[in-house]
């Protein structure tokens, strides 16, 4: 199961932008999920609850954005979700159709108790994602 490592390293990223001080007022931490990254949110969910439980982190909550597999077509421009396994635009029938989206496993956002949030400017790769 490397959602325990995935939610480990979310964990890292987190206290990389939090004081210890700050580390109970996190509430939540919005994460962005890409169809392709090989990830059960359920069980990255549950780990990351494992993980933080009895630390300064207990009681914040993962939030889990998915985000889709898109392509984008470099003959004409198109881009489509539907049916982004089939490697033909279906505008004008090329094949040079590389992913736009869909890969990512950031970290996005912290939501602290004080209503302030600390965006995190997708810097926080997970360590462990495809």
């Amino acid at each position: 199961m490397h959602e325990m490592g995935i939610a480990a390293s979310v964990v890292d990223i987190v206290r990389q932008y939090v004081t210890d001080a700050q580390a109970p007022l996190v509430r939540r931490v919005h994460v962005r999920v890409g169809e392709l990254a090989g990830v059960q949110t359920e069980s990255l969910a549950f780990c990351f609850e494992a993980i933080v439980a009895g630390t300064a982190l207990q009681g914040a909550a993962l939030d889990i954005e998915h985000v889709p597999a898109v392509r984008a077509c470099r003959g004409c421009g198109e881009r489509f979700g539907d049916g982004a396994f089939l490697a033909i635009c279906p505008a004008c029938g090329s094949g040079e159709v590389p992913f736009v989206s869909g890969s990512e496993l950031t970290v996005s956002e912290l939501e602290l108790d004080d209503e302030v949030e600390t965006p995190v400017d997708d810097v926080g790769q997970v360590a462990g994602a495809r």
